[in-house]
């Protein structure tokens, strides 16, 4: 037993003698100078390469190193020596005549002489187990030089051992995974959990956004401890999820191999690291080894007045519907980001009345703390006459893309203070919770204003007796999507108001299916079957919609087709015509729908066969490998045939996200007495009524009100001119997305990927009692233009590409009523006008002394027009409408 102790102890013995002499990094061997040839390059290309080869540079030199010193105590704490030397600069794709910018340049023409003279000064490198400890160089270099020695430096870090660690480099604080086998060393960083100085920002909405995949592998073969070669590949491929072909690729390599080695200095003799630099060179100083921020100069670039007056023409309402309009926005938008806050305000003060709102959309959207105060300073809020700019600073808030605590705080001061417009005073509120809906989903819900908007809009509805007040708050409330605020809205929809129920009924929709609690299905279950009161059938119908789209059970889908048969005329046939898009479109409930239609009890001709003009109906706008778009249409009669509730949407869902793109929702009541009918149930005392509300990008907007009461029925009765009532109009900007790409090789890619919208949204109602028909419109105009930059700037050499799509596009959603016999004749139209998709891509270099050479292509598409099918009754009933017309 002693013996076999004995030799445990003596294996154990040696175990720890070879780990305590195995090295843990590279090492160098005193009296020896390494060489190297060394390249770096980088490429900006399509995402699946093109033949003209990419945009972007090369750098090639030879490298020198040497160990300067090294701690008597362990070999793997070592200082050592690197020193760039014949250094060159090429196209990194073959380039001839006079796309090649370079010929008849010299580096140092290119660089530099400052430039130049910094990169070929030699550097130090603190190495300790293989790692950076430090980087020794001059603190008046410049930045993109230091840069370019980190990279370099970057590149020697590396250890022996398999396994996984967190190490810093040039690309910041990184985790990183080691494959170690004979004589070869594979790293691969996993830039998605580097952590730098330098971050961006992106759209909250991933289906407007952009996708990013990015790798970065070395591997290094060894010889005699020290590095043979190394070869790194880094690689970010970003693209526009909603449409993936508008994508850019980087690529980065760095190649290091050794050409051969011959004797060189010996180490330095020192106690440690500092005393050693400082006896090199006393002004070498640890700078770091994470990459420094690049300040690029733009060279006789135009101020943002004068960019303003060359896009003016572009930005007035005339030309609004053309990709122009956008595309000229975003290029506002870019400058007024660069902009202080006294420029931003000669833009505003000096542009027409009439392209003013455009502007006021680019400053908002441009969410820069001078944009802002420009803003704040320029309205008037309690001038009622700036209704419409104020109305369009409030939506661009709304619709920003990465708002921060500042914009908010912004409008709760506007809040308090004085304001003109009762408009704008409800639009401040209604937009308020939209920017609580994205702060939240950032992680901001306990910032200190968000806590006080929170606590504004939650304690808002049970604080005034005020109906216009508490719709407000609710709708407020509607666009935070707060959890806490399930059991207001549980509440709200089982009030005596009207508009309560519906705004707390469609808010309920938009929430999560697995918020919705056992309480409020009992309520909405309560709402739609009466068990306590009688309610409006609209009411009744956002209450089935809400029962049907959150995961209802066996006997809930029961009641529901017990109740067909039993229901209003026309309620009758729009729960009927909602049972089969169900089944028709596959929608979550569909399961369940299937297996209570086995009964039939609840599955007889004598419910399946009710008539009537009511209908819902949902289908495909597009569908693609990156985004599909749907379309729902629900209509909602009264018995006598006058419209009550007409409800489009419009769905994107790309990458296991959704997006409601698109809602305008227009409501109708009390208007039998225009035509002697008889009201329906629950409806008798309902005042005249028809507005119209739109949901945009997920933001819900102010409500608009065409008539109320009576007398003002009557009044636009006798002044109607057909023409739509605009809802919302101006310029969005869907997609913003910035990052910087610290690449390895010390060179840094920008990228910025934009969307902006044009958009036209009006919508309208006529009545003709000579001709008993009636007409309600929702026009859509838009144009859209989509664009991605990415650029390599050195300062002394710049690349980039640009790729990008437009479009110009319509639709328009016209329900025609004739209820002069009944049933009456309804024809529902949903056309999409033919229109073009133009694509282009540019690639661009330039070097600093003004050569510089451009590549751009295009591509043009024509989408055809087309109307969007409906359900076959519709059609038919179409064909009587126009022939009876005709």
């Amino acid at each position: 037993m002693f013996a076999v102790v004995l030799f445990l102890l003596c294996a154990a013995s040696c175990l720890s003698a070879s780990a305590k002499s195995a090295a843990a990094g590279p090492q160098l061997h005193n009296k020896q100078l390494y060489k190297f040839s060394y390249t770096t390059e980088v490429l900006l290309d399509k995402a699946k390469g093109s033949k003209e080869g990419g945009a972007g540079y090369k750098i090639s030199s030879e490298v020198k190193i040497n160990l300067v010193w090294r701690d008597p105590s362990s070999k793997d704490d070592q200082l050592i020596q690197l020193a760039i030397s014949n250094v060159r600069i090429d196209h990194v794709s073959p380039r001839s005549g006079k796309k090649n910018i370079l010929q008849g340049s010299t580096v140092e023409s290119i660089l530099g002489k400052n430039k130049l003279a910094a990169l070929t000064k030699p550097f130090l490198v603190h190495l300790k187990n293989g790692k950076t400890k430090a980087f020794y160089s001059y603190w008046t270099e410049p930045a993109v030089i230091k840069n370019l020695k980190r990279g370099l430096a970057s590149l020697l870090q590396f250890q022996l051992q398999t396994g996984k660690v967190v190490e810093n480099d040039i690309s910041g604080r990184c985790t990183v995974q080691y494959q170690a086998a004979k004589d070869q060393i594979t790293r691969t960083k996993i830039l998605d959990t580097c952590k730098t100085s330098e971050t961006g920002f992106t759209t909250h909405s991933k289906v407007l956004g952009v996708g990013r995949k990015s790798s970065s592998v070395t591997v290094f073969t060894l010889e005699d401890g020290f590095i043979r070669s190394a070869v790194a590949e880094e690689t970010h491929s970003l693209a526009v999820n909603a449409r993936r072909s508008t994508a850019a690729k980087v690529v980065s390599r760095q190649t290091l191999v050794k050409t051969g080695k011959e004797a060189g200095p010996p180490e330095v003799a020192g106690k440690d690291v500092a005393s050693v630099v400082k006896s090199v060179d006393g002004k070498l100083a640890a700078v770091g080894i994470v990459a420094e921020k690049v300040k690029s100069k733009c060279k006789g670039c135009p101020t943002l007045f004068e960019h303003w007056q060359a896009e003016q023409k572009q930005l007035e309402p005339a030309s609004l519907s053309k990709a122009s309009a956008p595309r000229s926005f975003l290029a506002l938008i870019q400058s007024i980001r660069k902009a202080s806050k006294d420029e931003i305000l000669k833009v505003l003060k000096s542009a027409s009345k009439t392209s003013l709102p455009q502007v006021v959309d680019a400053v908002t959207s441009s969410q820069t703390p001078e944009s802002l105060d420009a803003m704040i300073e320029f309205l008037n809020f309690t001038d009622a006459k700036g209704l419409v700019l104020q109305e369009r600073f409030l939506y661009a808030c709304g619709f920003a893309s990465h708002p921060n605590e500042r914009m908010l705080h912004a409008l709760l001061d506007i809040s308090k203070g004085k304001i003109g417009s009762e408009e704008i005073k409800e639009s401040v509120v209604i937009i308020m919770g939209a920017l609580v809906h994205k702060l939240c989903l950032k992680g901001g819900c306990n910032l200190p204003t968000v806590v006080q908007v929170k606590k504004m809009i939650l304690e808002g509805p049970d604080n005034t007796k005020v109906e216009s007040e508490v719709q407000v708050y609710l709708l407020a409330l509607k666009n935070s999507l707060l959890p806490e605020a399930i059991p207001i809205f549980t509440k709200y929809a089982e009030s005596e108001v009207g508009s309560y129920n519906t705004i707390a009924l469609t808010a309920l929709q938009r929430y999560d299916v697995s918020l919705i609690t056992s309480e409020v299905k009992r309520t909405v279950n309560r709402i739609y079957h009466q068990t306590q009161r009688i309610y409006e059938k609209n009411v009744r119908v956002a209450a089935a919609d809400v029962i049907l789209s959150s995961n209802p059970s066996y006997m809930e889908v029961k009641n529901l087709l017990l109740s067909i048969g039993n229901l209003p005329h026309e309620m009758n046939k729009y729960m009927l015509s909602k049972i089969q898009d169900n089944l028709r479109f596959q929608l979550p409930a569909s399961k369940v729908i299937r297996q209570a239609l086995k009964d039939m009890v609840s599955h007889n001709y004598d419910r399946f066969s009710k008539v009537g003009s009511s209908s819902a109906f949902s289908g495909f706008m597009a569908r693609s490998g990156d985004l599909t778009s749907t379309y729902s249409l629900d209509i909602l009669y009264s018995g006598s045939g006058i419209l009550r509730r007409s409800n489009m949407n419009i769905y994107g869902a790309s990458k296991d996200a959704m997006l409601h793109g698109l809602q305008v929702a227009i409501e109708a009541q009390g208007l039998e007495s225009l035509i002697a009918a008889t009201p329906d149930e629950g409806e008798e005392d309902l005042e005249s009524f028809a507005g119209m509300s739109a949901l945009l990008f997920d933001v819900q907007l102010r409500p608009v009100t065409f008539f109320k009461g009576y007398s003002d029925l009557m009044a636009k009765m006798f002044s109607m001119t057909g023409d739509p009532m605009n809802v919302v109009k101006g310029l969005i900007l869907l997609t913003d997305h910035s990052e910087v790409l610290q690449l390895q090789s010390g060179l840094k890619a920008n990228a910025e990927f934009q969307g902006g919208l044009a958009i036209d949204i009006s919508g309208g109602m006529e009545i003709s009692l000579w001709y008993r028909e009636s007409k309600t419109s929702v026009n859509n105009r838009g144009a859209l233009v989509v664009t991605g930059n990415v650029t390599v700037d050195m300062d002394f050499l710049r690349a980039g590409m640009e790729v990008s799509f437009e479009t110009e596009a319509s639709l328009d959603f016209i329900t025609t009523v004739q209820f002069s016999e009944y049933p009456f004749l309804v024809c529902m139209q949903m056309d999409k006008a033919t229109f073009p998709v133009r694509e282009y891509l540019t690639k661009y270099e330039h070097v600093s002394s003004g050569k510089s050479s451009q590549l751009r292509k295009q591509r043009r598409l024509i989408v055809s027009g087309s109307e969007f099918p409906l359900h076959q009754e519709n059609s038919n009933m179409c064909k009587r409408v126009f022939d009876s017309s005709w």
